[in-house]
Parts: structure tokens; sequence; C-alpha cells
């Protein structure tokens, strides 16, 4: 099943390089766009599908293995030392956080107080940590896997959790390109494991859109932070007017 997704993710991405859409396909597969969809959000696909598929946007299915194998090879967390080692320095974090967003060498030395001597000791640094290869020229390596993320609940989430949290949430959520809403309701099981695996491909398509907005010049492209959350709680202010023992405290939430 992972080979599966896996294997999707990647034709997802060679699709898109070549500019192939979902209403491409479905013209060309005699289905509805709506079907196409749901053909990739499923991974169901049969053998003569991916063919039909492949032979649609020229993609040779060896290009799809080695491609799967090269992202296989990249991680998609570090350890816990690591991210400890990456947040407790500042400046090393800012640097690991602007290799993440593809930054180059020379855009991060013009934007940050960071001279060229230091953006080298700190890429090193992270080269050490293989989050990176710093190669000829200052060229930064990404040595992590598309769908990369922080540990839950490790240093680096703990620090947000900590000292970033309520700075994140400054803000009316007002602007054109952004968005909160909170949401409460009582699921089955059943529903919540659907509402989280459709967060999961949410968090999957932001990761899509920032790779291929990589290609966009620094300044046509904004930091931007999504906070995806769902969990079984009950405010605590609630939750004591229950009948019955009284009710354990409840845990803070997580981002």
């Amino acid at each position: 099943m992972a080979h599966t997704a896996a294997l999707v993710e990647v034709l997802k991405r060679e699709l898109k390089t070549r500019g192939v859409t979902y209403a491409d396909l479905a013209k060309q597969l005699r289905l509805s766009e709506a079907s196409v969809k749901r053909m990739f959000s499923r991974r169901d696909f049969t053998l003569k599908r991916l063919d039909e598929i492949c032979r649609h946007a020229q993609i040779d299915f060896s290009e799809l293995a080695r491609a799967m194998v090269r992202d296989e090879t990249l991680i998609s967390h570090l350890t816990p030392e690591q991210e400890k080692e990456i947040v407790a320095d500042r400046k090393l974090f800012l640097v690991a956080v602007c290799a993440l967003n593809q930054v180059t060498f020379d855009q991060i030395v013009e934007t940050y107080d960071i001279s060229t001597a230091e953006c080298v000791q700190l890429l090193a640094r992270l080269d050490k940590l293989k989050f990176i290869e710093l190669q000829p020229g200052n060229r930064i390596k990404l040595l992590v896997s598309r769908t990369f993320s922080w540990l839950p609940d490790g240093p680096i989430q703990r620090f947000f959790n900590d000292q970033a949290h309520n700075e994140f949430f400054r803000s009316r959520f007002n602007r054109p390109d952004e968005f909160m809403l909170v949401v409460n309701g009582m699921l089955s099981k059943a529903s919540s494991g659907d509402i989280v695996n459709r967060l999961k491909r949410i968090t999957r398509e932001f990761s899509d859109l920032h790779n291929e907005d990589a290609r966009l010049p620094l300044g046509e492209r904004s930091p931007m932070t999504l906070l995806v959350a769902v969990r079984h709680w009950q405010l605590q202010a609630f939750a004591e007017l229950r009948r019955g023992p009284p009710p354990t405290r409840a845990l803070r939430v997580s981002p």
C-alpha cells in the first residue's frame, strides 16, 4: 500500500510537470473529471488504466519507478536530536526553513542579517545533519522528501506550542489568502477517520503547491503556514459540568 501511494504521488507530480490536468485525462479516458479525481484520491488504478495515463502523458513507466526510488531515499522526518540542535540556534533554524522553502544562498544573505561566511558555516552544519547537501558554488540540495514534516510533539513543534502559538493566532484571518474556522461536532469513528484522511490530503496538496511555486522568483512568493489539527476534545469549562466523577484536566491543544 505504501508503494502504491508513493507511485501515485510521483505520477501526480509528473503530470503537473507536463501540464496534464485531470480534465485532460478525463477526456482521454472517456471518464468524468470527478471520476478521475476520485481515482487519484483513492489511489485506485488498474494496470491498464495506469498504462493509458502514462501513454497519454508520454511518461515512461521506468521513469516513475526511478523517481519513486529517489523519493524513498529521502527522509520525511529528522530525529529528535537533529531537531533539538536546529531549534536551539535561531539562525540555524532560519537557514533550515529557508532551505525547505528553496531559498538560494544569495537570497538568504541578501534578505537576512547573516554574512556569507556565517551562512556557509550554518549550511555546513545542516549538511552534517544530512538535512541538505552543500554543493559547489554554495548550491543547496535538499535531502528531505516532498512530504517532509517536523516531528509530531518533537522539539520544533514544542517550540511552536510554547513560543509561536500565540503569535500565529494574533490575526483576524480576514485577508483574501487567510482562513480560519473552528467547527465542533460529534462524529463516529468511521467519519473521524475520513476527516483525518481528507486533512492529510490537504497537507499533501499544500506541499505539492509549495514545490511547484519554488520555481517562481522569491518576490512572487510569501511565507505561509498551514496549521491542520483535529482531536477528541471538549472545552474544560463544559467537561466540568458533566455528571459523574470529576474529569481529568484536558490536555493542551497541539497543532
